[in-house]
């Protein structure tokens, strides 16, 4: 059963996985089939979860309904006046389609959920090879995992650093977060990955087209823990890239330029 009304499901996998626990006060959304956790300091997400059951997916149309969330006030949300006439993109934190499942009452209304401005993070309009992998890799992890058992939780985030630079009253994350993760034979399983947008932002600063290359990492779990100061429970211990109890340094980081590099 889908948790629709409480947002994310801890038990949706079989072995519990509780929502992020960021180290900040943040706002609890939940949404359909979705959770946004949102920093109301930052007025962006610090972070999101998401289930997705591959076997009831829905196709429908994108549509572009980008709306404040009327439960938090407008000034605890980066709106339309931080994308407009720039190259940012309203990215979304939690995908689309992802939360887009079920019968098809609940997979429009999920389908809307996704467009609240909490679930939005300014990022590059620009895509490139890297931002494709960067939003190729939960396909490829719920491909994986349809042969296991067609559910995957993710969980994805900005990295909110201290020394992010402004735009327009928001401070512009230079680096995003993702893991995904599964049950095999009953057992967690979590994949963890970071995006750097680093040259973008520079560029955005500059008021000059972005041109910087992006770059994606497969990078151990418990590495996006350190980054964000983000409790991430069970999931760092579930992690395929470091073998349980190990701890990693930047060396471990796994530069990607294909899916078919990607660790499962």
């Amino acid at each position: 059963m889908s948790n629709v009304d409480g947002g994310y499901d801890p038990t949706f996998l079989g072995p519990p996985v509780p929502l992020p626990v960021p180290a900040q006060a943040v706002r609890d959304l939940p949404s359909t089939h979705f959770t946004v956790l949102l920093d109301p300091e930052r007025r962006l997400a610090a972070a999101t979860a998401v289930n997705i059951d591959g076997a009831q997916l829905v196709n429908l149309e994108r549509g572009d309904d980008w709306h404040l969330d009327p439960r938090v006030p407008a000034d605890e949300q980066a709106g339309p006046e931080l994308y407009a006439r720039n190259d940012l993109d309203r990215g979304h934190l939690v995908r689309r389609r992802d939360p887009v499942w079920g019968d098809l009452v609940t997979a429009r209304r999920a389908n809307f959920d996704t467009f609240a401005y909490p679930n939005a993070a300014p990022q590059a309009s620009a895509f490139n090879q890297g931002e494709l992998l960067w939003v190729g890799l939960e396909d490829h992890v719920l491909e994986y995992a349809r042969t296991l058992g067609h559910r995957v939780s993710v969980f994805t985030g900005p990295v909110l650093a201290d020394d992010d630079p402004v735009y327009r009253g928001v401070q512009i994350p230079r680096r995003f977060w993702k893991v995904a993760a599964w049950a095999s034979s009953g057992d967690l399983r979590a994949a963890g990955f970071v995006l750097d947008q680093t040259p973008f932002v520079r560029s955005l600063q500059a008021e000059v087209p972005p041109l910087g290359a992006f770059r994606t990492f497969q990078v151990p779990v418990v590495d996006v823990e350190s980054l964000t100061g983000i409790d991430l429970g069970p999931l760092v211990d579930a992690d395929v890239l470091v073998p349980v109890g190990a701890r990693a340094d930047g060396d471990r980081w796994v530069p990607l330029t294909t899916l078919e590099q990607v660790r499962l």
